[in-house]
């Protein structure tokens, strides 16, 4: 087994379906395909490093709901442990319907996030440090990121964002944060642009910073070093989830690579992972060259 990663946020259901078109106003739709996975972001970033040959702790509500059993058995198949915050809520977890368009692959999703479901730092676990190699935290669990984020830093522990949008609290956390992986709609207090998402960044202490931008080229900041990573074109089958699976590659090779190598990387992870449906199928039918 390789690195240990502590993967900090949403947990959710994800119902993914594929079809050759939305559905209009009072319309139904029939799909071709469908899926059920547990998601969130970094519960799919979690699963992915798992994948690329290392131990993945995942820290977020899971509860006692019947759907619950559903989200632990797809990580148990995927050997993510569990840190469950608040393990005798009754509460189902969040639960996202998405659909994937045949042709395109774009996504059409409709989810609750996990304002519902915040923990607190009663809940953590005792001396989680021990034996991370990496943090991975997304956002949806603030106070509890907060609080993980400064242990982090304090025992050396590299720290990463998933800034996949804004949320309030992002403050308190960005000083300590190593790595802040963002995509193109980031945008912090104040920013309209990604030279003012990087700067604001920057302006915190964060040493490197990358944003995403889809199928266009990746920007990068590093130590007041800038540059751009092409991403690989491919034909897509479905894109949810790839930031999420570019997260969780990011998080193993960084452990072992630099900055720009490992974001090379994880494009590759990532852009491959589109080539099929779902959020978990590009493991089952390929195996990767980590």
């Amino acid at each position: 087994m390789g690195r240990t990663g502590l993967f900090v946020g949403m947990v959710t259901l994800d119902l993914i379906y594929l079809a050759a078109q939305l559905p209009g106003s009072n319309q139904k739709v029939v799909a071709s395909d469908y899926t059920v996975a547990a998601g969130g972001p970094a519960t799919n970033a979690g699963v992915t490093f798992g994948y690329l040959g290392n131990q993945a702790r995942l820290l977020g509500v899971v509860g006692t709901h019947p759907i619950a059993q559903l989200i632990r058995t797809d990580l148990e198949r995927y050997k993510v442990g569990i840190f469950d915050l608040n393990p005798t809520t009754p509460e189902p977890p969040p639960v996202s319907s998405i659909i994937i368009t045949q042709a395109t692959g774009d996504r059409a999703v409709i989810s609750l996030n996990a304002i519902k479901i915040q923990a607190s730092t009663n809940q953590l676990p005792v001396d989680f440090e021990c034996g991370v190699d990496i943090v991975l935290i997304d956002g949806h669990q603030m106070t509890v990121s907060y609080a993980i984020a400064k242990i982090a830093k304090d025992n050396n522990i590299p720290v990463v964002i998933d800034g996949g949008s804004w949320k309030p609290g992002f403050d308190q956390i960005l000083p300590f944060v190593d790595y802040a992986i963002c995509s193109a709609n980031f945008f912090p207090p104040g920013c309209s642009t990604s030279e003012d998402v990087m700067a604001y960044l920057a302006a915190v202490g964060i040493p490197h910073i990358a944003i995403t931008q889809g199928e266009e080229p990746l920007r990068y900041l590093s130590r007041s070093k800038t540059g751009q990573i092409p991403v690989p074109q491919i034909n897509a089958v479905d894109t949810v989830g790839a930031g999420d699976v570019f997260h969780g590659a990011f998080c193993h090779y960084i452990l072992e690579h630099s900055f720009t190598d490992a974001l090379r990387a994880a494009t590759v992870i990532a852009s491959h992972s589109c080539q099929f449906f779902g959020t978990r199928r590009w493991m089952e039918h390929t195996t990767l060259n980590q």
